[in-house]
């Protein structure tokens, strides 16, 4: 019972914290990472997940951050970001890792399209002063990724071995 409201509740947690933090204040914890990370094992071990279904999802997460790592080093993606990409990769393997980043692509795609809109108007009066506004209408500022990497992520989860575990 425990388990199976873990299973349910702290991916999904984990994505709406990391997409609410990216937009509010462009950075994503590495707390989020370290949940991600700690919660995925706890909950595969509770769940009596294989040492080779973990070792093939750790496999996944590790490939995912080295690629968004050297994604990092160029300056095309943030430090939050390829954390979270590689925690979500963890979580959802092989199996489910092309729907993932394909989704996340479009997502990000649209998310930038959409942003790079939003910087050409002026801000209305109602929204100066708000920090995290201003801070996303800045011409010269980032894109809060994370939001995308977590949509997509949301929407791959209930597909996952993680919810057919649980009846879903």
């Amino acid at each position: 019972m425990v388990t199976s409201a873990i299973a349910l509740m702290l991916f999904p947690a984990a994505m709406a914290y990391a997409a609410s933090s990216d937009l509010l204040t462009m950075t994503i914890s590495n707390r989020i990472s370290i949940v991600l990370v700690v919660g995925f094992f706890a909950l595969a071990l509770a769940m009596h997940m294989s040492g080779s279904d973990i070792a093939m999802h750790a496999g996944a997460g590790l490939l995912v951050l080295v690629i968004a790592f050297v994604l990092f080093s160029l300056h095309w993606i943030g430090g939050g970001d390829a954390k979270l990409a590689a925690g979500i990769a963890l979580w959802l393997g092989w199996s489910h890792l092309l729907e993932y980043a394909l989704l996340a692509s479009v997502f990000g795609g649209a998310l930038t399209v959409l942003l790079l809109e939003f910087r050409r108007w002026a801000l209305p009066a109602p929204l100066l002063g708000k920090e995290w506004i201003e801070r996303l209408h800045d011409r010269k500022g980032g894109v809060p990724y994370g939001i995308a990497l977590a949509i997509a992520a949301l929407v791959v989860y209930p597909h996952t071995g993680w919810m057919a575990g649980l009846g879903g």
